[in-house]
């Protein structure tokens, strides 16, 4: 398949390993990746707080840079809940919102070509068993979005059980939300940290040496409070775990999600 890859603005500047490791385990599989430097941001930061007139030129933004090129690629993925479920949930709302029945149309057609990245695993390219090797215990953390939203359910779950080498533990009170949630964090912040300090917690809890997530977001959050905390487990994306091979393995570093310092 010809996939095309949208990094998302986070990633781009704060965990571009996340965006590499998308496109060494898509290639891997066989599959094209293209990249289109137009790309910018999709507005889940606008969206997520109501702001719709302000996230409406962002929302034409990103369709003007998908549309022109929807028959020439099969999928467009990204490696973020988040971003994928704006996309999917909200960049309609957002063009009716401000009457543009045009940008909808166009926005419902952009939206329907677009995947997270276990989404776009287990129901496009129906696989999950991708040759990972990963010999290290995790715990799973279900994003807000991709679970509310997009309602990825335990597609993320099976691509890391078929995983070698790894050992997949339970993290209490999964289903509550880390408390990031985009501006909620800034606006809110005693709100969020309250939430952090209890996800983290559930996380050290786990015993796991890594917590894993699909969204780049949420693992900056988490992982820097156990960071600040001198945790033991440390954060990472679930396509870094998906990209490590036992010929490349994925070395942690210090930093949350896994960049070289």
């Amino acid at each position: 398949m010809r996939i095309s890859l949208m990094t998302t603005c986070l990633v781009d500047v704060m965990a571009p390993d996340v965006a590499r490791a998308t496109v060494t385990l898509l290639e891997r599989l066989g599959h094209q990746v293209v990249f289109d430097k137009r790309q910018t941001c999709c507005g889940q930061m606008h969206t997520n707080s109501g702001y719709y007139t302000e996230a409406a030129p962002v929302v034409r933004s990103f369709v003007d840079t998908f549309e022109p090129s929807l028959d020439e690629v099969d999928a467009i993925v990204m490696p973020s809940g988040s971003c994928a479920g704006c996309v999917r949930d909200q960049h309609q709302l957002v063009a009716r919102h401000q009457g543009d029945s045009e940008l909808e149309e166009r926005a419902a057609a952009v939206s329907a070509k677009t995947y997270e990245l276990s989404e776009l695993l287990v129901d496009v390219l129906k696989v999950t068993d991708v040759g990972a090797h990963f010999p290290h215990s995790v715990t799973y953390h279900p994003t807000c979005h991709s679970m509310r939203f997009l309602k990825v359910g335990a597609r993320p779950l099976k691509l890391l059980r078929a995983v070698d080498g790894i050992e997949v533990k339970n993290l209490p009170e999964s289903d509550t939300c880390c408390g990031f949630g985009g501006t909620f964090s800034v606006k809110n912040d005693a709100t969020s940290d309250a939430m952090v300090t209890d996800k983290a917690a559930n996380v050290v809890s786990s015993g796991a040496d890594f917590v894993v997530a699909g969204d780049a977001s949420c693992l900056m959050n988490i992982g820097g409070k156990l960071r600040r905390t001198d945790a033991a487990p440390r954060a990472i994306h679930l396509a870094q775990i998906l990209a490590s091979t036992r010929e490349d393995p994925f070395i942690p570093s210090e930093t949350i999600l896994g960049r070289a310092l």
